[in-house]
């Protein structure tokens, strides 16, 4: 049985701590986990006319002139906005902009406290499309990136797409790419462990939400040629009836032999099993229909589609998943504030699929060919290294595209 929100997880073998219970009661004593401060005194009023009128009139006509000097004379260079309609937070579902409020207010800290980014959490009041992209373009001018989070599929395909069209900065759905960007790079060295390539192997995709299509579409940029993606009714395949217009688009791309199954079929003979679905689906039968030297990553949280132990128990020679209390975790925190640092250090136009490989192979190269095994196969969430190595491969990768408005690498960039 799933005990959901309210789980008691134990840390070693004396303390059991209700996480559900002492968030909120944290949460009261916290009233917010973020807040503005300033980085210049108004003691004086030398001070006050400097930072105030009438001093600050010049640097708004400069902008006026060049509105690229907003990022040179505000702090635009390094905001990210977090944006949700509450929607699909979580495991929560639909629970409303506002009550996503906290979520929204935690990846800002992340951002913060991995990347020094400073983000600002932003939730809006509608569930229709066009108010949704017309309102964050309207104010995109304010932001050096947008950072879409807990938006519903399909909608969100669209309200990304749309956006990304119309806005001159990076717009990045982070339950898509951030959690594709990491399963990538925790498969680039799980191959690795198994000795087998990513152009040979059969992989299973279970999921065909937001994560599920971005994971697929990834791995596909990344060199994958075997794929199948199934949902609740089994395996997708071009011509399948009752398909989202994301799902059609991918299904032409996968599953190339169109089988017309469940999981279970689709999991006969794979290399490699993926879920962003749902607790409890995957049985250690099915685990132990897959090939020898089988990688098994079952992110469903905080239940996965199978207990590791069961999965390893049944044959799985590699297994991660998104919780922090197995080995190998799958966490986003290990690529979206990289990923934004080094954007918004190159003043990138937008966070393209270059930018996103780099980010895949620079957080698989932080593991050693001497520390890679099957208990080991991505850096922890809080290895210091990460951030700058995400934001130095994603600098390097937006320059060399051309999607930077810097003139050149700069090679003084902090590693």
């Amino acid at each position: 049985m799933s005990l959901g929100l309210h789980s008691m997880y134990s840390l070693g073998r004396s303390k059991t701590v209700n996480y559900a219970e002492e968030s909120l009661k944290k949460h009261y004593e916290w009233k917010g986990k973020i807040e503005v401060s300033a980085r210049v005194e108004v003691k004086t009023k030398e001070d006050l006319s400097l930072a105030y009128t009438p001093g600050v009139a010049t640097p708004c006509l400069e902008i006026q002139k060049d509105e690229s000097k907003s990022f040179e004379l505000t702090r635009r260079w390094n905001t990210v906005a977090v944006i949700t309609d509450g929607t699909a937070v979580l495991g929560l579902g639909d629970i409303g902009p506002v009550a996503g409020m906290p979520v929204m207010e935690g990846k800002a800290l992340l951002f913060k406290a991995f990347g020094d980014v400073d983000a600002i959490p932003l939730c809006i009041k509608t569930k229709d499309v066009d108010e949704l992209v017309r309102n964050i373009y309207l104010i995109s001018g304010s932001f050096g990136g947008i950072n879409l989070e807990d938006i519903s599929a399909p909608r969100c395909f669209e309200v990304e797409r749309r956006l990304k069209e119309i806005c001159d900065i990076p717009v990045f759905h982070d339950d898509q790419h951030g959690t594709a960007i990491v399963l990538g790079a925790a498969l680039i060295n799980a191959l690795k462990v198994v000795n087998k390539e990513l152009q040979t192997v059969h992989i299973v995709i279970n999921g065909a939400g937001s994560a599920g299509i971005a994971i697929a579409n990834f791995l596909i940029g990344m060199g994958a040629e075997n794929l199948i993606v199934c949902d609740k009714a089994g395996s997708l395949f071009d011509g399948k009836e009752g398909m989202t217009a994301p799902q059609k688009e991918l299904a032409r791309l996968t599953n190339k032999e169109k089988l017309d199954g469940s999981l279970a079929d689709a999991m006969k003979g794979a290399d490699v099993f993926i879920g962003v679905s749902a607790p409890n689906i995957v049985s250690e039968e099915m685990i132990k229909s897959m090939a020898k030297g089988s990688i098994v990553f079952p992110m469903a949280n905080p239940v996965p589609e199978i207990s590791p132990d069961l999965a390893i128990s049944a044959g799985a020679t590699v297994v991660g998943t998104g919780r922090s209390d197995f080995n190998n975790q799958i966490n986003n925190v290990l690529a979206f504030p990289g990923i934004f640092r080094g954007a918004l250090d190159a003043r990138a136009r937008e966070i393209n699929e270059e930018m996103k490989k780099a980010a895949a192979y620079a957080i698989a190269a932080l593991i050693s060919d001497d520390e890679l095994c099957a208990e080991y196969i991505i850096p922890k969430a809080f290895d210091e290294r990460v951030g700058k190595a995400v934001a130095r491969a994603v600098y390097d990768a937006a320059v060399r595209t051309g999607v930077s408005r810097l003139k050149g690498v700069d090679e003084s960039f902090e590693k």
